[in-house]
């Protein structure tokens, strides 16, 4: 179903939880593995991507149209993820590298995201960059999402995503190369 479809449906009271079950089965599991990959954990991921659509829930009949749909609900899961994850190093008072070896620790010890030794080191990479530059990373190379749409996510520039992305890549490339030598 088309989300204009889905939001016509969602305006009439009778057809709301229709058009809402419809919006959660189209975009749930894109949503889930957004938010995994930010906050690794399954259990994490799983409240956050019930919190992104309870705020989608509460706040549809206000969705302006500004944005595409998905972009839209992006953002959300995005700012949930964001403020996850500052929460928590608020929490336990962790500086941003323990976050990211914590995260690490996770890959390593889960089976659904172990994959090969490459895609490991790919992982544990991408733990090390900060929380922004890690979104702008896993947008344009998981999502696929071109600048434009990155840009509706984060509420940030092109040419700023563009430099972000540059500077998530080198940093990458350095975190491989130099585990690549150690190993």
């Amino acid at each position: 179903m088309e989300d204009q479809e889905i939001l016509l449906k969602f305006q009439d009271p009778a057809a709301r939880n229709v058009a809402f079950n419809q919006l959660v089965r189209k975009y749930q599991q894109k949503v889930y593995w957004h938010v995994r990959k930010m906050v690794v954990d399954h259990n994490d991921a799983d409240d956050l991507t019930q919190d992104t659509f309870v705020k989608v829930w509460k706040h549809l009949g206000n969705f302006r149209q500004d944005a595409s749909l998905y972009t839209w609900i992006y953002r959300i899961a995005t700012n949930e993820c964001l403020s996850f994850l500052q929460s928590k190093r608020r929490k336990f008072f962790l500086p941003l590298n323990d976050v990211g070896a914590e995260l690490a620790a996770k890959i390593e010890a889960d089976p659904l995201l172990a994959g090969d030794e490459i895609e490991r080191k790919l992982q544990k990479a991408i733990l090390r960059l900060p929380d922004k530059q890690r979104l702008v990373f896993n947008l344009k190379y998981y999502d696929e999402m071109t600048y434009e749409q990155m840009a509706d996510v984060t509420g940030t520039s092109v040419g700023a995503l563009k430099a972000s992305y540059h500077h998530a890549v080198k940093k990458i490339e350095q975190y491989v190369t130099e585990e690549s030598s150690a190993d």
